[in-house]
């Protein structure tokens, strides 16, 4: 049996080409998700969300006009806009992307309305959809797509699958609406990038990494950035998606402190978000006229991250024994709620590269972590461990630090604002510890290691190089992702990062959505972006 690039999309044929007609599409927090509708606690039989569904689902008929608000707990960085971080959420309501992934990883058309792979993996045939414009009413066109991957080449701009764009080494324009992406060499994780990369207007790019001017494609126009308070949004009426969208306004609330986001959406001042902290999400399970629901294809991470140029941090027995000491079960319930799943690797159990020897290859032992500690010298360590200032954020610093205080290792705590630790995470100017959230295995797992800030082979946040795991990387990338050989690259990776431990994982979370039982049809693509194409309140 060939061997092929999963990304190249399969119809009942075995053709390497997707015909569809022009129609339709379909957080901060700790965690990202699939782009499937979340699935309501209300439908799952055991009381938590299931595989299949949608809140609110039964019943209703799709009602237009009235404006939703979402409680947000951290304010919009432009500066950040083409990076995936917890300012990501808008994205999709400003702008659209190329393609977007459905539950199985098959790409489906939104501004790509067909592909063709060539036979060599080397290049890539687009069908541009038309009859779309961007907000201020010129059209798009197959120039837009050029701009979009030029753009993330540029290192100017910080974004995580740059090393996919720079792939992109040629573009051959058929008209407007037809464009052929040349490759330098086969990569397996080119619909991530489609997936990922929104099309801004070129016209306008440095207005909008200032906050100045957005100017996308997308369902929404922005009309209002207040900092610290929030974004607003109406319906773009020119939108190329017939009768899209229902709701005629959406506004983006920042509400940092729990309580004050309980109230919000209990009270009915807000009507959805992402960011309740798990352990406050018992107090929404009571609330009779909201839902929780869990996006079941759980791509998120809680993760501690060590920087392996402090010293006694760049001795690998110091890093094991941190992993062996914390208590990732504790976690779970404790900081999530109950929600994800304890894991010392990154993948979630939809990701090819789960298996659950890794799942559980680290488990609390704090009698074992000290041993490597003595092992390696050490009777007690002082270190810093820096966290974002935000509530569920802060209790998982303060797990993290419990735990590690029962091996000896003594940490300070460093809260800091979502902006400047993502920044931080970018610069590779983080402390000795950090605690913080990661996306990127919810896809092909070759893109964590070619993109992902805290894993890139290339250049690392923890500031880990190794030839070999470079190599490992570079293989699994281009190679096929199907077969033996995929498997076998996949767990190279795998145990390196257990072994290695500069990263390391102790949740798996899909992110959790709270919102009122009126809200229908929400949805998040693979990178968090919200898509309120379909969304609408019932009276």
């Amino acid at each position: 049996m060939t061997e092929s690039y999963p990304t190249t999309p399969s119809d009942p044929s075995r053709r390497s080409t997707l015909r569809a007609a022009g129609g339709g599409a379909l957080l901060l927090g700790l965690g990202l998700t699939g782009c499937r509708s979340a699935v309501s606690e209300a439908e799952a039989p055991a009381g938590k969300a299931g595989e299949a569904g949608e809140a609110g689902k039964a019943g209703a008929e799709p009602r237009r006009g009235g404006t939703l608000t979402v409680a947000v707990n951290t304010d919009f960085t432009p500066s950040l806009l083409f990076a995936q971080s917890g300012q990501s959420l808008q994205h999709r309501l400003i702008y659209n992307t190329l393609t977007r992934y459905d539950d199985r990883l098959t790409p489906r058309p939104e501004l790509a309305t067909s592909w063709e792979y060539a036979k060599d993996g080397r290049s890539i045939t687009l069908a541009l959809r038309t009859g779309v414009t961007f907000h201020d009413g010129r059209p798009f066109t197959a120039d837009d797509v050029i701009f979009a991957v030029k753009n993330l080449q540029n290192p100017l701009r910080a974004a995580q699958l740059r090393a996919t764009a720079a792939a992109v080494t040629g573009f051959e324009k058929r008209g407007d609406h037809e464009l052929v992406l040349k490759l330098a060499h086969p990569v397996n994780n080119l619909f991530d990038l489609f997936e990922f990369m929104i099309i801004t207007d070129p016209n306008s790019v440095e207005d909008a990494v200032t906050g100045k001017r957005l100017n996308g494609t997308g369902p929404f126009k922005l009309t209002k950035w207040s900092p610290g308070s929030g974004l607003g949004f109406t319906r773009n009426e020119t939108y190329w998606q017939p009768d899209r969208p229902y709701l005629d306004g959406v506004e983006f609330r920042i509400v940092p402190q729990a309580d004050a986001l309980l109230s919000s959406l209990r009270t009915g001042q807000s009507q959805l978000s992402f960011s309740v902290p798990g352990k406050n999400l018992t107090v929404v399970a009571s609330a009779p006229d909201l839902a929780i629901s869990e996006y079941s294809t759980g791509g998120g991470a809680l993760y501690l991250g060590v920087n392996t140029t402090v010293a006694p941090l760049n001795d690998k027995t110091v890093r094991q024994a941190l992993a062996w000491g914390i208590d990732r079960e504790r976690i779970l319930q404790q900081v999530l709620g109950g929600y994800g799943l304890a894991s010392a690797t990154p993948w979630p159990k939809s990701s090819p590269a789960f298996t659950e020897a890794g799942r559980t290859h680290y488990t609390h032992n704090p009698g074992k972590a000290r041993e490597l500690l003595r092992s390696a010298g050490h009777t007690r360590l002082d270190l810093p461990l820096l966290h974002i200032n935000l509530p569920g954020e802060t209790a998982l610093a303060e797990a993290v630090q419990y735990d590690l205080r029962q091996i000896g290792v003594h940490v300070t705590l460093q809260p800091t604002d979502p902006a400047t630790a993502q920044k931080n995470l970018i610069s590779q100017t983080m402390p000795g510890l950090w605690t913080m959230s990661h996306g990127f295995a919810q896809v092909q797992p070759s893109t964590l290691a070619v993109s992902a800030y805290p894993f890139n082979e290339a250049k690392n946040t923890s500031k880990y190089r190794s030839a070999t795991y470079t190599k490992v990387v570079r293989e699994a990338w281009t190679a096929p992702a199907d077969g033996a050989r995929a498997n076998t690259l996949r767990q190279q990776i795998t145990d390196t990062l257990l072994d290695e431990a500069f990263i390391i994982d102790l949740a798996i979370r899909g992110a959790v959505q709270v919102s009122a039982k009126k809200l229908h049809g929400v949805t998040l693509n693979k990178f968090s972006y919200l898509n309120l194409d379909d969304a609408y309140l019932a009276g």
